[in-house]
């Protein structure tokens, strides 16, 4: 089943074409990474998917239901995001974990979020301060927010750019072990070759907003 599918999705702004016609259908439980160079539109195309931008013709496809049907709110719960660096709410990881549940009238159990904080690596961390995590554990707690929400797809950022070299190694592995546990639709943007290879399931390559190839990492990267 296609969990996601663009269809003529493109954006222009100001006359410059940020994506342009990108169809492409993701499915339950792939891992589609989209590689390119820098501002070929690999974040803007990612940006589109949860209409944090507007795109400016076609549309998005989640489960079949175009997203304009699907209240902004609701949308941004089915498809979770985890970017470059953690943006956390000031507070606790607790407050940060529950603030996507509150949203929609919904209690997020203590036992719920230990099992999340088990589950990336942290647990017994509901009460730490964010502001006293460091940059990989922030991450975490990011990933650990998104699946909080219970998505359907959940979008990856550049997610462990921003990481020392320990730190992204440890970010990574538990991406790949969350997607491979619960069968997670992701969408990955990296300018990383090698994290693309580990981690993909199918690779499209983006050159100035088009699709250039989508394929394999066999047929993508090593062609």
């Amino acid at each position: 089943m296609n969990v996601l599918t663009t269809e003529h999705l493109s954006r222009r702004v100001d006359g410059k074409v940020l994506v342009d016609d990108i169809s492409v259908a993701v499915t339950s439980g792939e891992v589609f990474v989209v590689v390119g160079p820098s501002g070929s539109g690999k974040s803007s195309f990612l940006r589109l998917l949860n209409r944090l931008d507007e795109p400016t013709s076609g549309t998005v496809l989640l489960e079949g239901v175009d997203y304009h049907q699907i209240a902004p709110r609701e949308l941004r719960r089915k498809v979770g995001m985890v970017t470059q660096r953690a943006f956390l709410f000031p507070g606790t990881v607790y407050d940060n974990l529950s603030f996507g549940p509150r949203q929609r009238g919904e209690i997020l159990s203590q036992s719920k979020a230990d099992e999340l904080l088990a589950r990336v690596g942290l647990p017994g961390y509901g009460e730490r301060e964010v502001a006293n995590l460091s940059g990989g554990e922030a991450q975490r707690v990011s990933l650990a927010r998104a699946l909080a929400n219970s998505p359907i797809l959940i979008l990856l950022d550049e997610p462990t750019s921003a990481l020392d070299e320990d730190a992204k190694a440890g970010v990574e592995a538990l991406i790949r072990d969350i997607i491979r546990e619960t069968h997670l639709t992701c969408v990955m943007v990296t300018h990383d070759m090698a994290q693309a290879a580990r981690l993909a399931t199918r690779i499209m390559l983006l050159q100035s907003g088009r699709t250039e190839k989508i394929g394999t990492v066999q047929e993508v990267l090593h062609a």
